[in-house]
């Protein structure tokens, strides 16, 4: 969906408080006795349906017992594009809402939807998850979920007044040695965990950039850019934090136990000088184009640390302006060992063959292999992100079909996107702690880890 305009954006805002009726509660884990029936075919409307849209458009389209009622997309390519998707999968092709920045809350008051899933630009994504939740609907919003703190409390406060359950489709978390990683944290591998590293580190140049009709051809965004250039790179200009802390943090949150018996206490940020967006448009645009004279605000390589209740210690890099090969950089550290993303190589103290010296970390792999990748290797190969893609609209769908609440939830999406504005907030104020807030409202203390615990999802 198209950058919105900032009078449009607050307007939309407003009406989401306002132009969408509540509806009954959902089902909760803690209702014991009052579960709904599973249900027998999940009706799924998608707001949202370009690049990233389409690709959960499509998972869902491999399933039988999905139904597609509905899309909202104010891009006529972008609806054109899904009913062929739509057709090609011998379905019939929805009707869609199109009409304006606010079409989804016309498409949000069918009764024929029980879940929605959300891929638009981020500004978007707490409005339309709101007005979603809402409505009753089952929410699965893209990452990040929110982007300031005050969207993160909108997110908690919607769904503990609606019961409405909203789930932060972080796919990184289903990535398979991530997986195998949360197995022997679980089985004690790493004896007591201390430390973990992760981030986002991939060159995101040639999608902050292009000349309006293919990623990495030129040096144009906004409204003369292509897919995300079109919005993602004003955050570039205005913003200087980690603006994409989930795809690493998520996996970590869970291996950590991150509101569920653990909880993020505080964070301090530091920022290194922007210089790589600049110098990308010269190449590729010359020193006299136009967006030569644009002032980056985001820091080339932006480095936040974050104390856990429990006494572990987080690193998290961005890292999106730079030339370098892509990497999530995940560190897993305890008292009994260590794991490396980069080399995949770990190290155990008495298991290791040879004292101080990495080992390959591929039989542990095939040892340690979570039981969803088990169960499911064969029908995930094919989906997009080396099978992550499946795992993630699985569980929403799982979650909706049974009337659960989903392996991912509310709390993780406020908590995890809610790094992003406080990293701003340190930075600004020069690399000063910051505390995080308890979003569940002291619940962590009690609450028992839900995701990944079968093969379920």
């Amino acid at each position: 969906m198209s950058h919105p305009t900032r009078r449009s954006f607050l307007r939309t805002a407003a009406l989401t408080t306002a132009a969408v009726p509540l509806m009954p509660s959902l089902y909760t884990t803690a209702q014991a006795g009052s579960r709904p029936s599973a249900l027998s075919k999940v009706r799924l409307a998608f707001i949202g349906v370009g690049l990233r849209g389409r690709n959960h458009l499509q998972q869902a389209l491999y399933r039988s017992d999905v139904e597609v009622t509905a899309l909202c997309d104010i891009s006529a390519d972008a609806i054109a594009k899904s009913n062929a998707m739509i057709e090609k999968a011998g379905r019939k092709t929805p009707p869609a809402y199109t009409k304006g920045d606010e079409a989804f809350l016309d498409m949000l008051k069918r009764d024929d939807i029980d879940g929605v899933v959300i891929a638009t630009p981020w500004e978007w994504h707490t409005p339309m998850a709101v007005a979603s939740m809402k409505a009753g609907k089952y929410t699965g919003l893209e990452v990040s979920a929110t982007v300031t703190l005050k969207e993160s409390w909108d997110l908690v406060n919607t769904y503990e007044k609606t019961k409405s359950h909203c789930m932060l489709l972080e796919n990184v978390c289903y990535r398979r040695d991530v997986m195998a990683i949360l197995n022997m944290v679980r089985q004690g591998m790493f004896g007591e965990m201390t430390y973990a590293h992760c981030g986002y580190e991939h060159d995101l140049r040639n999608i902050k950039f292009n000349d309006g009709t293919a990623r990495g051809v030129g040096a144009e965004f906004g409204e003369k850019g292509f897919s995300e250039a079109h919005w993602r790179t004003q955050h570039s200009v205005d913003r200087n934090g980690d603006l994409y802390p989930t795809h690493g943090l998520g996996p970590v949150a869970h291996w950590l136990n991150i509101n569920r018996g653990n909880q993020f206490v505080r964070l301090t940020s530091m920022a290194t000088k922007s210089r790589g967006l600049h110098k990308y448009v010269v190449d590729k645009g010359g020193a006299n184009h136009p967006n030569a004279k644009v002032n980056f605000k985001l820091g080339d390589v932006v480095t936040t640390m974050v104390e856990c209740a429990n006494g572990e210690n987080i690193v998290i890099i961005h890292d999106t302006n730079s030339p370098r090969p892509y990497s999530l950089g995940f560190r897993a550290q305890g008292t009994q060992g260590i794991w490396m993303d980069d080399g995949d190589t770990i190290y155990l103290e008495g298991v290791s063959p040879k004292p101080h010296q990495w080992e390959s970390f591929s039989p542990y792999q095939e040892k340690y292999d979570h039981p969803l990748w088990k169960q499911h290797v064969e029908t995930a190969q094919n989906a997009g992100h080396g099978g992550i893609d499946f795992f993630v609209l699985r569980g929403f769908i799982e979650s909706i079909k049974n009337q659960v609440a989903p392996p991912i939830d509310v709390y993780d999406a406020a908590a995890w996107s809610a790094i992003s504005p406080l990293s701003e907030q340190s930075i600004a104020g020069g690399s000063k702690a910051v505390d995080i807030p308890d979003f569940t409202r002291g619940k962590w203390k009690t609450n028992k880890p839900i995701f990944g615990l079968t093969d379920v999802y």
